[in-house]
């Protein structure tokens, strides 16, 4: 392929070129001993029969299962590699019957110029035609054990010359699954292991071919599908930062938004490969996977039936029906956060026994209930309310698009409250109509009426004012109205601060963040080999900056190329739950890297994946600073490098890039 990934493997055609020679060398060996049996006039050759070396059943069965018992007939020589009566067949021969091989032996003696091959011979039966890609192999029902314990592999071990298995993710009696890293692209895949020799490996090859040549994004792609030795193994796509179901359900039931776009999205995508003649037959929590977008990708279609022997070999409406019902349960447990069977499945706690055919709505207060019908019509054989069941894929697809679409609810806004009103420009309202008195010698002046000047502008007032004075006399009120803006005069009140229109300080007072000791530091390496720096990691937190932690080297900048890591971490462990407002950094050269906390469904935070923490705040330089606007309280801090700095050609590792960090502090 393109992109290097290896071909899904078709045996095939090796198998029957493998059967062909291995069927002429029978065909010789008996035609030998069979010529020397009639040499020595043998009564096998007398009676016309010819004699077996295998059970006499028919292809493909075990002699176990079919024990021949031989006829009573003289000693004859055999030839030597012809296994002893009752002893199995080679595995890569499939065992003739009676009538193919004396059609065989009667082309032999044809060929050499004889003419009475016996009556057994008398009427050759033609062997039909070979299927260039068999759909069964005899081999794989019969000669081959039923159960064969998987194969052990550790941490560290190499399949096929390229793949490095990481870690188990869970392991069976017959095959394991782990997370690996393709060495060739870089960049991290899941791989099934199982035992050659197992009755399932070859029906487990089948389905990773079939699975393979499905190509639909929405399923979890298989990259790789191969027979090596005595080792069968499967690699398929790894999506790191996606969450499985169960994982989603941990806390609690999906919003009927999100149970809508899941069961219409893995609906879809079911329907579409049944149409192609594919079924899934093992759809659980643990296939449904979330990516960060919010599309849903399915996991194991074929496959993971075929691992564990479920080969759906009924009609196609059963496997209809069964990838139905899956899909009605995953709805199901999605609204009610129960498994709606009476055994606990997922993390989920299952159904009273005695609570049988029921619809989520009859389990949780509050379920929606288009969601709630179609769960029940899917799930359930008799559907509550007569309700007429769903036994197809492509008839569930067609009920939820007849459905009133379920749109995802708005986000809350804040309460609005108003901001106090400060109008600078106003003069404040005095509290009582101040009389005017007229200068001596002149005419009385009328008195004006009293002002409203609370929230109006000055020039407002002033025009108010100038109204109101030209009742009187121009002069005497023009006098008047400058005598009462005249500093110190009594006509109008100066100014005087009140608490209902002073100023509020522009700042409150500023809370001095108390230090939080780090208990230990921790490398956080889940992209790499091994620990990162895990030789100086208590360096970065001894108060001492002359003394630093120092990353391991890296080649290539994080990310500067396809197959390159993303980036490393330092893992900071406060001992217990802190409240964290603000963490300073040293850096000896300029590093980029991003403060992160471990999300609320994390369980270990040195195990979880990067996408799993929550970004906090990301900084540049030697000297940086993360004050967080709302404090938080976890336990675990990460500090996640994204860009490290290139050393200098005349100091330790020149020209490889790599940090150095002298001093970490944290505060509450």
């Amino acid at each position: 392929m393109a992109d290097g990934t290896k071909a899904v493997v078709d045996t095939s055609a090796a198998d029957g070129a493998a059967d062909e020679a291995a069927l002429a060398a029978a065909i010789d060996e008996l035609a030998d001993g069979t010529a020397r049996a009639t040499a020595a006039g043998s009564p096998a050759e007398k009676d016309g029969r010819v004699g077996r070396t295998d059970s006499g059943g028919p292809a493909g069965a075990a002699p176990a299962q079919a024990p021949a018992t031989p006829a009573p007939t003289a000693p004859a020589p055999t030839a030597p590699t012809a296994p002893a009566p009752g002893e199995p067949a080679p595995e890569s021969t499939a065992p003739l019957s009676v009538s193919e091989i004396a059609a065989e032996l009667a082309s032999g003696d044809a060929a050499a110029g004889r003419t009475d091959p016996g009556p057994a011979a008398a009427a050759p039966a033609k062997r039909p035609p070979r299927d260039p890609q068999p759909t069964h192999d005899p081999r794989d029902t019969a000669t081959l054990p039923q159960t064969l314990p998987a194969p052990q592999r550790r941490s560290g071990d190499m399949i096929g010359h390229r793949y490095r298995l990481e870690e188990c993710i869970s392991s069976t009696e017959t095959f394991s699954s782990w997370r690996a890293v393709d060495e060739k692209l870089r960049r991290a895949v899941g791989v099934h292991l199982m035992a050659s020799g197992h009755q399932r490996a070859r029906k487990v090859l089948a389905a990773a071919k079939s699975a393979a040549l499905l190509g639909d994004p929405r399923f979890v792609q298989v990259l790789d599908a191969v027979q090596e030795g005595e080792l069968v193994y499967v690699v398929r796509e790894w999506l790191p930062h996606a969450s499985d179901l169960a994982k989603l359900l941990s806390d609690g039931p999906l919003e009927p938004h999100e149970a809508y776009q899941m069961v219409r999205q893995v609906t879809d995508a079911v329907a579409a490969a049944h149409r192609r003649g594919q079924a899934h037959l093992r759809l659980t929590p643990r296939c449904v996977l979330r990516t960060d977008s919010g599309q849903y990708r399915i996991n194991g279609i074929a496959v993971d039936a075929a691992l564990r022997g479920l080969t759906g070999e009924g009609s196609g409406e059963d496997a209809e029906r069964v990838d139905t019902r899956a899909i009605g349960a995953l709805l199901f447990a999605a609204l009610t956060h129960r498994w709606p069977f009476p055994e606990d499945r997922y993390d989920l706690q299952g159904l009273p026994r005695n609570l049988r055919e029921v619809a989520p709505d009859q389990v949780r207060a509050g379920v929606h209930k288009g969601l709630s019908e179609l769960a029940a019509r899917a799930l359930l054989d008799h559907p509550p309310h007569h309700a007429e069941p769903i036994t197809t894929p492509d008839g569930l697809a067609r009920a939820i698009a007849l459905m009133p679409r379920i749109r995802q609810p708005q986000p809350e806004l804040p309460a609005f409250t108003s901001p106090p009103r400060h109008n600078t420009h106003a003069l404040p309202t005095a509290p009582n109509p101040t009389r005017v008195v007229a200068a001596p010698g002149t005419a009385p002046a009328p008195v004006a009426a009293p002002v409203r000047r609370s929230g109006r502008r000055l020039r407002t007032v002033v025009k108010v004012t100038a109204s109101a004075v030209a009742l009187g006399a121009i002069g005497v009120a023009s006098w008047q109205l400058v005598d009462s803006l005249r500093p110190g005069s009594t006509a109008v009140a100066s100014p005087q601060p009140s608490s209902t229109s002073a100023t509020p300080s522009a700042h409150a007072a500023t809370h001095d963040p108390a230090p939080i000791p780090v208990k230990e530091a921790l490398s956080y390496n889940p992209l790499g080999e091994k620990a990162d720096g895990a030789a100086s990691l208590a360096k970065a937190i001894d108060d001492d900056p002359a003394s630093e932690w120092q990353t391991n080297w890296y080649s290539d900048a994080f990310g500067s190329k396809p197959g390159t890591k993303e980036g490393t971490g330092l893992l900071l462990d406060l001992g217990s739950a802190q409240t964290v407002s603000k963490v300073t950094l040293k850096w000896s050269t300029a590093t980029t890297a991003e403060l992160r906390m471990p999300g609320k469904t994390v369980g270990n935070a040195q195990t979880a994946k990067p996408g799993d923490f929550t970004v906090l705040g990301k900084k540049a330089g030697t000297a940086v600073e993360y004050n967080l606007d709302s404090p938080v309280t976890t336990r675990y801090l990460l500090i996640w490098l994204t860009n490290l700095s290139k050393n200098p050609d005349s100091g330790p590792n020149p020209g490889k890039y790599q940090a150095f960090l002298g001093d970490v502090k944290v505060f509450g």
